[in-house]
């Protein structure tokens, strides 16, 4: 929990995508993802947490569904949105905070 603090009050922008194993739109997610870490390298960093594994973290959130994504910055939530986004709205959201 203290790292994830460390992490998220960082002032590179931090994405976190809550997501489940059993998920499939969590699946059709992970490419997206990957394609966002590619073209925006040191811009941002990705961070995966699985709500199964952790609970608290999830619940600290108020996570209700999977996937949901959270931008952070410096501690603040800059953004959240649940569900399936395509790279070009991840991109917009991200370039926008």
């Amino acid at each position: 929990m203290a790292k994830f603090k460390e992490i998220i009050s960082s002032d590179i922008p931090t994405l976190v995508d809550f997501y489940a194993t059993w998920c499939g739109p969590c699946q059709t997610m992970h490419p997206i993802l990957e394609q966002l870490k590619a073209k925006q390298k040191e811009k941002i960093r990705i961070l995966k947490i699985d709500v199964d594994k952790n609970s608290a973290l999830a619940d600290q959130f108020k996570i209700k569904g999977v996937p949901t994504f959270m931008l952070f910055k410096q501690g603040e939530v800059l953004w959240r949105k649940s569900g399936v986004m395509s790279l070009s709205d991840l991109i917009k959201r991200v370039e926008t905070n």
